[in-house]
């Protein structure tokens, strides 16, 4: 993931640029131009290029990088003033390096097409939604399940659950909405609220790499969201967990069912009588998947048959380009609220004497007030497309040299 360079260290690199006269790169066009700094930096930046560059205006952004020792380092500045070849910017407010993207982000040519199209079935559903897209990927624990049994399914999880649970509730939100606090958080977060014992607290830190867990200080944050002042709220979680004792619970445990971005409901399991541990990370673990299949079988069986949309395709408008990945906008809309971290779609870069197909995975996305902003990183490129696309938006030859300034990690 790119990250960013500490105020010392930026102030350091931008030092040397000027000091050792290390030559930035800029592509626009398929045209390649060399930068160097003219003088120290300080809030402003003077670049001279190897020749004026064509199309360059004040308030356009420049995307420099250059190659530290082995390290490719990247930056945009934003255009004060231009005057033939000699460049004025504001000195840049963050360098980046362990860059995430595989090449460098060139400016659509003005004769490429775009075309987007949603993989896979979409659905505009009248459950909670989360900003997050939950993927169908079963994994193993299919092997010895029936997904179009729903009721099978069900029996069998609720065999599962007596031997770690004295009660459960399996709960779609399709007649009723979130009330309690607990429906409530799950549908904000799409996490599972897990209280290993009443007598203690939650969970001080969230173990899975994608977070799955509402932590303590999320329930923090909650609490100070329903206008709890922050100076009451640990009495009001001391509070909450003394009445859920009291009400005999003694291990706590709701688990999102998540379908796509939507949460359609839960599995709520608890322990309310002696003689069984509380739940651990493993009860978690299955009772996930539990969940996913049951999404998986629901959708299966055309429980959200009437919600399913049309995968027309559609143009957004492309920001950047590089061969590895496309930064595109579309205005906010219901299509784009669909537009999520983790979904797939189809792109067809249709060029002057190729068309090339390839599938994207949205890995970033951000917003202004009218437009969304998304970053797609290619899948599955064939080598002979990727090179033409190389040469194509680049304006030269794919050689090892420019593989090894080009790539993001070196």
């Amino acid at each position: 993931m790119a990250t960013p360079i500490k105020r010392i260290e930026k102030d350091f690199l931008l030092k040397v640029l000027y000091d050792e006269q290390i030559p930035l790169m800029y592509l626009r066009n398929r045209t390649e131009y060399i930068l160097y700094v003219e003088k120290p930096a300080k809030t402003e930046i003077f670049l001279k290029a190897d020749r004026p560059i064509i199309g360059l205006k004040p308030k356009r952004k420049l995307d420099l990088i250059f190659d530290y020792r082995g390290q490719i380092i990247s930056f945009v500045v934003d255009v004060v003033s231009v005057k033939d070849e000699r460049i004025l910017a504001d000195a840049p407010e963050f360098l980046y390096k362990n860059l995430d993207r595989s090449f460098s982000r060139v400016t659509t040519p003005h004769d490429m097409q775009v075309q987007l199209t949603f993989r896979g079935d979409r659905y505009s559903l009248n459950y909670p939604r989360i900003s997050e897209y939950e993927a169908e990927e079963m994994g193993n624990f299919m092997n010895n399940l029936d997904s179009r049994n729903l009721s099978g399914l069900i029996e069998q999880m609720a065999a599962w659950i007596k031997g770690y649970a004295n009660g459960y509730k399996l709960v779609i939100f399709r007649d009723v909405k979130p009330t309690t606090t607990e429906e409530r958080i799950i549908s904000e977060t799409g996490k599972t609220f897990y209280i290993p014992s009443t007598q203690n607290s939650f969970p001080d830190v969230d173990p899975y790499p994608k977070k799955r867990i509402i932590t303590i200080d999320m329930f923090k944050r909650y609490l100070e969201s329903t206008g709890v002042d922050i100076a009451y709220i640990d009495d009001a979680i001391s509070r909450y967990l003394k009445a859920k004792y009291d009400a005999g619970f003694f291990s706590d445990l709701w688990v999102p069912l998540l379908f796509q971005e939507y949460v359609i409901g839960y599995i709520h399991i608890w322990i309310n009588k002696e003689g069984k541990l509380p739940f651990d990370y493993g009860v978690i673990d299955t009772l996930y998947q539990f969940a996913k299949v049951l999404a998986f079988s629901l959708k299966q069986n055309g429980y959200f048959e009437k919600g399913r949309l049309k995968n027309e395709p559609f143009e957004g408008k492309v920001v950047d380009i590089s061969a590895s990945g496309l930064l595109f906008a579309y205005p906010h809309s219901n299509r784009s609220s669909s537009l999520l971290p983790d979904s797939e779609l189809s792109v067809k870069l249709i060029a002057p004497k190729r068309i090339i197909s390839a599938n994207a995975r949205i890995v970033r996305r951000y917003k202004d007030h009218t437009t969304g902003y998304f970053g797609c990183r290619f899948l599955d490129m064939a080598p002979e497309d990727m090179r033409f696309l190389f040469e194509y938006i680049y304006g030269k030859p794919f050689t090892d040299t420019d593989a090894v300034f080009l790539a993001g990690q070196v």
